[in-house]
């Protein structure tokens, strides 16, 4: 009800600035900034022009700035949009909003200039939703994928699955219109292989989620091992800052410490835990299950040893222990500095991507970080990738490969063609609703286009 209101807001970050920008959009954009705007006649200015005038209250100057206008439908949202540009006090943001809003706009919604633009038919839905994590992007790998998906990302090949669907729903559809003739224009056959090859593609952008959510949240990375063997001191060398408690006393990291280390353009969320020993200790007991619980969760585990007390024999084991299909693990073996005999590594050289270090001598932590991104190189996306990053996402094209299934197997036992036409809207919903379309009327339309009926 609100989608025809003139709404404004302050599209800065708070706080005091160089310059600020307010936005201003809607059918009375142009005439409620006249409003307090001395300069050039808006409505007679093209659109993707910039103008300098003064905002006044009254007769008092409240600033200079510089107005830029988009008329629609070229803008943002596709509506009038203006945009003033002024000094970034808070009092002359906060003022210039104020009189907007006294000359007839709104204070918009959060996020409503995008939901305009996705109503207005500027964005689809899952290009909307790229905006917010465009804005959120830390590094490199995440701008790419936020990125990516404002140009379209998977909306042509989600477009192109719900094509080859609608078509055979409208086939189905066609043939309950026809149900006392017993006639058959969906190809069975067909429509199985068609069922089959969505869904691969399905489950290939479903399998790339695991990679995309690591990029955009960050790749979890488990610094796990026994009391004392450095892993807070490696933490530390990593972030190049004293972010973690280093003591000679074992047991002295109780909790998990998250931080974020970004190496290549990928973020890596290094998570510090507690030593993996029996403790009579309680809290102790419950910091060692938090990093059993964080191992099982993480893309990469990094098993950090000392090399002076640790048994190759015993190690082995617990790595063995540690790994699972899910996770990288990668052993390290630290405090070299302090070897009797250098002889003593060869003993661990036999286990696979070993790697060693001292931690608390101004360490080379170039091998450990080249091994960190070659992990995470085999699955992260390439330049033209389609990979899902949005939770949402992943859960429509899962619950769109369970209705896939569903369909294969009714297609095999001979199921109706009112359930088969029901699994198959349903499938067509779960698509689309990654990208805010609908199916109800695709189908009606190509019943109609196709087949002329009623003619």
């Amino acid at each position: 009800m609100h989608r025809h209101d003139t709404i404004a807001a302050i599209s800065t970050a708070p706080g005091i600035a160089g310059i600020a920008v307010i936005r201003v959009s809607g059918p009375e954009a142009l005439p409620v900034t006249q409003h307090i705007f001395k300069g050039k006649k808006l409505s007679e200015q093209p659109s993707h022009t910039v103008h300098f005038g003064k905002i006044m209250e009254g007769e008092e100057l409240i600033d200079e700035v510089v107005v830029a206008l988009f008329r629609a439908p070229h803008s943002y949202t596709r509506e009038e949009v203006v945009e003033i540009s002024c000094h970034g006090s808070v009092y002359v943001q906060q003022k210039i909003l104020q009189l907007l809003l006294q000359a007839g706009a709104r204070l918009a919604l959060p996020g409503e200039f995008t939901q305009r633009a996705f109503l207005n038919g500027a964005l689809n839905l899952s290009e909307a939703e790229a905006v917010a994590d465009l804005i959120a992007s830390e590094s490199a790998a995440t701008h790419r994928l936020a990125m990516r998906q404002m140009r379209g990302g998977y909306t042509a090949a989600i477009r192109a699955l719900r094509e080859a669907l609608v078509g055979f729903a409208a086939l189905v559809e066609l043939e309950l219109d026809f149900s006392e003739e017993d006639v058959q224009f969906a190809n069975r056959r067909q429509l199985t292989d068609l069922v089959a090859r969505i869904d691969r593609e399905v489950l290939q952008l479903l399998e790339s989620f695991r990679m995309g959510n690591a990029i955009r949240r960050g790749v979890t990375t488990v610094i796990a091992g026994l009391p004392n063997a450095g892993k807070s001191t490696l933490l530390n060398a990593l972030l190049q800052e004293e972010r973690a408690i280093v003591s000679p006393i074992p047991g002295t990291t109780r909790d998990t410490i998250e931080e974020i280390l970004h190496i290549g353009g990928i973020p890596f969320r290094l998570t510090d835990t507690a030593g993996i020993r029996e403790s009579a200790d309680t809290i102790e007991q419950a910091g060692v299950q938090r990093t059993l619980e964080k191992v099982k969760e993480a893309v990469l585990v990094i098993y950090l040893f000392d090399v002076n007390t640790q048994d190759p024999q015993e190690l082995q084991g617990t790595l063995v222990g540690l790994q699972t299909a899910d996770n990288h693990l990668i052993p390290l073996g630290n405090k070299t500095d302090l070897l009797a005999s250098a002889s003593r590594l060869d003993a661990f050289r036999a286990i696979p991507g070993v790697l060693f270090l001292s931690a608390a001598h101004e360490p080379d932590l170039e091998p450990l970080k080249r091994r960190l991104l070659e992990a995470v190189a085999g699955q992260a996306p390439r330049e033209n990738d389609l990979v899902v990053s949005n939770v949402r996402h992943a859960e429509a094209f899962r619950r769109t490969h369970e209705l896939l299934i569903s369909i294969g197997e009714s297609l095999s036992t001979g199921l109706s063609g009112e359930l088969l036409s029901q699994q198959i809207r349903e499938a067509l919903g779960a698509l689309g609703s990654i990208t805010g379309e609908v199916s109800a009327d695709e189908i009606l339309g190509a019943i109609f286009v196709r087949f002329c009926i009623g003619k």
